[in-house]
């Protein structure tokens, strides 16, 4: 009997054991596969179980944190979280917040020589946006000035157009006390007022790291920086702003169109503030054209693989002799800027 008894013990123990295990589910990396978009494809979120994914997939992973196709990945086992219901009554004072700095005139500066000597010096307006983090990426860059075309007798590259707007709009950021972040900069371009952006092949990655030939690592490079920035802020408002010019058919030209994460509302509705702005300027600025420019997800590598909530924004086709036109106007960059400011101004303040 107590033979049968122990047997029996032994087992129920063993039973109790095996259902208290959850099973780590596996997948197969696809192509443009890395760690955060594998992650989130799956509904997990990066920013806590990282580290767990590398630490569980070690054989498969290169040196740069990089996932091979067709290779299988371990996924994390996800907690639930205990949610805590606070039962304290709120009295009335602790839902208002008040800021007299907010009211008062600033006369603050700040000076940075990214800009150019004549751009440099940004006088703090006020604290419209202050807690919102912005991280800011112009396309391509170093051994890469993206596409190029002629134009009267000299070429002209997506890179530097790209990067003029992107400088434009920092400082239009930075103007209303937000945290901004230039993740890919160029020591001594500054923002010009010239229509011929002459090339160079000197931008570095934030914080100064060189940007490597190949495509693959520089997006990993890129998008490695901007996570880690994310991490660090996490609980704070954070956006991502990623700025090309397209590249098609010769002659074709394009309106400013947007690009968002598919199951990021926070991104569509970060796209969809941008394009309601333009579509109200060209409303204002040019009553008889109908504006085209359009709002849609993409797969692509920076869309699914940064984390914060984030826009890609088309410039235009630098292929096309009016877009070429209206992007070497500088008068029309800093417009462009100013109306993806304007966007993310009113992203600002419909936040949750």
């Amino acid at each position: 009997m107590l033979k049968t008894n122990t047997l029996f013990l032994f087992f129920l123990m063993h039973a109790s054991y095996v259902m208290g295990q959850t099973t780590h589910k596996e997948v197969i990396a696809i192509k443009s596969d890395g760690v955060y978009s594998i992650l989130r494809r799956h509904n997990i979120d990066p920013t806590k179980y990282y580290k767990q994914f590398i630490a569980l997939n070690k054989k498969n992973i290169s040196p740069d944190n990089g996932l091979i196709i067709g290779k299988t990945y371990i996924l994390p086992i996800v907690k639930k979280e205990k949610i805590h219901i606070e039962t304290k009554p709120i009295a009335v004072t602790d839902s208002i917040i008040i800021k007299p700095a907010d009211s008062m005139p600033l006369v603050e500066k700040i000076n940075d020589p990214i800009f150019g000597k004549e751009h440099s010096s940004i006088t703090i307006e006020d604290k419209k946006l202050n807690g919102a983090i912005y991280y800011l990426i112009s396309g391509h860059g170093g051994p890469d000035p993206g596409a190029t075309e002629i134009y009267n007798g000299s070429l002209i590259s997506e890179d530097e157009y790209a990067y003029d707007v992107t400088l434009r709009l920092a400082k239009l950021l930075l103007a209303r006390s937000a945290t901004v972040y230039i993740i890919i900069k160029d020591p001594n371009d500054g923002i010009r007022n010239k229509r011929i952006l002459e090339i160079d092949y000197d931008e570095v990655s934030y914080p100064n790291k060189q940007i490597p030939k190949s495509q693959k690592l520089r997006l990993r490079q890129r998008t490695q920086a901007v996570n880690d920035l994310y991490i660090k802020h996490k609980g704070s408002y954070q956006r991502l702003i990623v700025t090309h010019v397209d590249s098609r058919s010769k002659g074709k030209n394009i309106d400013v169109f947007f690009y968002h994460h598919e199951k990021s509302k926070k991104g569509k509705r970060l796209a969809e503030n941008i394009h309601s702005s333009f579509k109200q300027k060209y409303a204002k600025h040019q009553p008889n054209r109908q504006y085209f420019g359009t709002v849609s997800s993409r797969k692509l590598y920076l869309v699914k693989n940064t984390l914060p909530a984030m826009v890609y924004i088309e410039l235009g086709n630098i292929k096309s002799y009016k877009d070429q036109k209206r992007l070497l106007n500088y008068l029309n960059r800093e417009a462009l800027a100013k109306w993806i400011f304007e966007g993310l101004v009113s992203d600002f303040d419909e936040r949750k």
